[in-house]
């Protein structure tokens, strides 16, 4: 369904070098990697968000970038985006946050009484009652917010769901509870989901494969098993923790 096509982006330094994954109709696939690495760089570009410098983004054979503006905009419907920290609109209640994801002219052909149905069941389908419909979001704990922008990422039925560090900033049990929801969600949809991440763990119980971005690239692109598996001591570092301690040390006395 969605193919990266030899990414490159460079703002003051390189971030993107080459970059190649292809993700297949409803796999779910975590990207991994350090810090800074350009995961969520290499993300946002499936919507234009980013535009490489060299490289294409193709979703379902055509491209996000070439494409005459029509198309685009027709792959873009397929779409849920799950920002960082939520960004949800302070100045609005859940209601309107979660509706936000009906694009206009779709709850225009609607109608008020099918979007508050939408609203609803997104609303409960990410374990959440309607009692919050009318609160803001600075009335609602991080999990609850987070959930919140989950629910307007599915509210209109996406056919790809993305997921940019769905847990930062939650604590363990929160972000256990969202990782598990995810993974119910975007399966239960059937949706190609690609989840940007820092929770190595997580990303081995959610996910199809892993990719690891490392230095522009990816290093590796496999099955959770074959990421436990794999010999290659950059991956054996986020897999393993004492592994990580060793090649920081090396890294850090070269």
């Amino acid at each position: 369904m969605i193919e990266y096509r030899n990414l490159y982006k460079s703002y003051d330094v390189p971030v993107l070098l080459g970059a190649n994954l292809t993700v297949a109709t409803g796999e779910v696939v975590a990207i991994v990697g350090a810090s800074g690495c350009g995961k969520s760089v290499f993300l946002k570009t499936t919507i234009g968000l980013v535009v490489p410098d060299r490289g294409d983004v193709r979703i379902d054979g055509e491209s996000v970038f070439r494409s005459p503006r029509a198309a685009v905009d027709r792959m873009l419907r397929k779409i849920g985006y799950v920002f960082q920290y939520s960004a949800l609109f302070d100045s609005m209640d859940v209601r309107s946050n979660v509706a936000y994801g009906l694009r206009d002219e779709v709850a225009r052909d609607l109608g008020p009484r099918e979007v508050e149905r939408r609203v609803v069941r997104a609303i409960e389908e990410v374990n959440l009652g309607r009692r919050i419909l009318g609160k803001l979001p600075a009335e609602l704990s991080g999990g609850m917010r987070k959930r919140v922008g989950l629910a307007r990422a599915i509210v209109g039925r996406p056919e790809i769901l993305l997921f940019d560090e769905p847990v930062t900033g939650l604590d363990p049990v929160n972000a256990a509870s969202v990782q598990r929801l995810i993974g119910s969600i975007a399966r239960g949809l059937g949706a190609t989901s690609i989840i940007v991440t820092h929770d190595i763990r997580g990303a081995l119980e959610m996910s199809d494969r892993i990719g690891l971005l490392h230095e522009g690239r990816f290093r590796f692109a496999g099955t959770p098993a074959e990421f436990r598996a794999s010999g290659d001591r950059v991956v054996q570092a986020f897999a393993d923790r004492r592994a990580a301690a060793v090649l920081a040390s090396e890294m850090a006395s070269a």
